[in-house]
């Protein structure tokens, strides 16, 4: 009898180190999961700008799907971020796929002699006066992108430093998920 305070005394003490241990180890799984998810699947990011006004604002914070092109496709007219440079990551509309010939003529946009319709061109439109941009035409080689931004007058894209290696690609805008009013997850209409 004389030794059953000591044995319980010593069992609390068990218990309390299993206890410690499962909340170190239980955080521990919950940080490395959550480099796994930010590393290869989903990171977050900050617009910084209007080049791609009236369909993101500056200081719009998204979500980007980083997987989505290691098993699929880049489309035209998805919205990407990528590494412009070493230190600065952009957000633009891809527009043109590798062989595509774009060609812009009096504000109509022209891929491999088709034109198309850009919806999402309708609300920097209703804002400005006259073209959004000057006439263009290239054709993208292989292996890379040709973006633009929505706001065509304020952007800096690939008719300013040129063609988009597919490398550089950091994943597709999935969802704005800040201001909350904002919230939104399609970028095409």
């Amino acid at each position: 009898m004389a030794n059953e305070p000591l044995e319980n005394e010593e069992a609390d003490k068990e218990k309390k180190k299993s206890g410690w241990f499962d909340w170190v180890k239980t955080i521990g799984i919950a940080l490395i999961a959550a480099i796994i998810i930010r590393t290869f699947l989903f990171s977050s990011y900050a617009v910084d700008g209007s080049s791609m006004e009236t369909t993101l604002h500056d200081g719009d914070l998204l979500i980007i799907n980083k997987i989505g092109y290691t098993v699929g496709d880049i489309d035209r007219f998805d919205v990407v971020v990528f590494h412009f440079n070493e230190q600065d990551d952009y957000v633009k509309r891809v527009i043109g796929l590798p062989g595509d010939h774009v060609v812009y003529k009096d504000d109509q946009l022209f891929i491999n002699d088709e034109p198309y319709d850009e919806p999402y061109l309708e609300g920097i439109r209703a804002q400005s006066l006259g073209k959004l941009m000057g006439d263009l035409d290239q054709t993208v080689p292989p292996g890379s992108l040709f973006v633009l931004g929505d706001n065509r007058r304020g952007s800096s894209d690939s008719r300013h430093f040129g063609f988009v290696p597919i490398e550089h690609v950091v994943g597709q805008v999935s969802l704005r998920f800040w201001p909350l009013n904002d919230f939104d997850f399609n970028f095409y209409s």
